[in-house]
């Protein structure tokens, strides 16, 4: 049994981001659009197969290496896809079949189970702040504080040490639970070795090794594990507010992660879909302010990560970093425009 850790300790935080906002810029931001979301997964398979067959034909390093990193980045943003099935964010009313369909359709590309993904994404939710009953930050997050060890989630070590830790979760689930999780992740399997298989079969092997077990083996986990440094590694422990980390916006990540780099604003409103997560953001900046809430970025996160060496699920930022972002905090609240105090009527999941 989970203890829902984040509904006990975030009922004030609820409260105050609801006033943050005004209600009709809310509603709109919970506003789904299914043709919006289809535009971008449709996007995404281009990109897949045109990296694909870019990947197969060319093998210059120059034209074959940047391709290796689009497509193993686009791999993994089916799993951001997959997470908008979760939350029920790509239509504007539940669709149980299509969403099931949807669940499928993202979940193989990343080779994942899409139940093992609900449970454990939806506990992850509930339990944020758990260091025991947050499965991504027990079973996931690294034990081990030390250089060599964080690097082996940026290589093919990545895959047994996220199956072993999905292993260890799905065995507290009901049995029929975990029969169907076992046949998903087999499904998902047997069509990765079907797509290797075809792929070396038709163009050889050094064409698989380009199209398929760079992007995927070597790619994927490097996308894997930036995007979680910036979701809840760089935070502050005794503020729920700052259970995940605020990353500043840009066009680059934007893209390349599908807005997954905007975390803390989709813990805050999980139903607000991803496309709309930037305004979300933009529309947060006064509260950030007043909460002074520090803002991280890609650059800065591998630095802590790697360089200084920080513990994840710790506050990893320094006095004298400290004083400069009080001041400047200070500053941004008092030219922060002033917001309509009204709580909205938000939907919740």
């Amino acid at each position: 049994m989970k203890s829902h850790h984040y509904s006990q300790y975030a009922a004030a935080l609820r409260t105050e981001l609801g006033r943050a906002i005004p209600r009709d810029v809310l509603r709109e931001l919970h506003t789904k659009r299914a043709t919006r979301h289809a535009a971008i997964a449709l996007r995404q398979f281009a990109i897949l197969a045109l990296a694909t067959w870019g990947l197969v034909a060319f093998a210059n390093p120059l034209v074959w290496v940047p391709l290796a990193f689009v497509q193993g980045f686009t791999v993994f943003n089916f799993t951001v896809l997959l997470h908008e099935v979760v939350h029920h964010t790509v239509f504007d009313r539940r669709r149980p079949r299509l969403e099931r369909m949807l669940a499928w359709l993202y979940a193989v590309p990343s080779g994942i189970s899409s139940s093992q993904f609900t449970r454990w994404h939806l506990d992850h939710h509930a339990e944020l702040g758990s260091e025991e009953d947050d499965p991504k930050r027990h079973h996931l997050s690294p034990k081990i504080n030390a250089r060599w060890f964080k690097l082996l989630y940026c290589s093919p070590a990545l895959f047994p040490i996220y199956f072993r830790a999905a292993r260890r979760e799905s065995s507290t689930y009901p049995e029929t639970l975990q029969r169907q999780i076992a046949f998903e992740r087999k499904v998902s399997i047997a069509a990765h070795l079907a797509v290797l298989a075809l792929i070396w079969t038709i163009f050889g092997f050094a064409a698989a090794l380009r199209a398929y077990v760079i992007p995927v083996f070597f790619v994927f986990p490097i996308a894997f594990t930036l995007n979680r440094l910036g979701q809840h590694y760089d935070i502050e422990p005794g503020d729920p507010a700052q259970w995940g980390t605020l990353m500043r916006g840009h066009w680059f990540w934007n893209f390349a992660f599908l807005n997954s780099n905007y975390h803390l604003e989709h813990h805050y409103f999980a139903g607000v879909p991803f496309y709309r997560l930037p305004a979300l953001q933009r529309a947060l900046v006064p509260f950030y302010a007043r909460r002074r809430i520090r803002w991280q970025t890609y650059s800065g996160l591998v630095y802590g990560w790697l360089v200084e060496n920080r513990a994840p699920h710790t506050n990893w930022t320094t006095a004298r970093e400290h004083t400069r972002e009080d001041r400047d905090a200070l500053a941004a609240a008092r030219h922060a425009a002033p917001v309509d105090l009204v709580r909205p009527d938000a939907p919740r999941r």
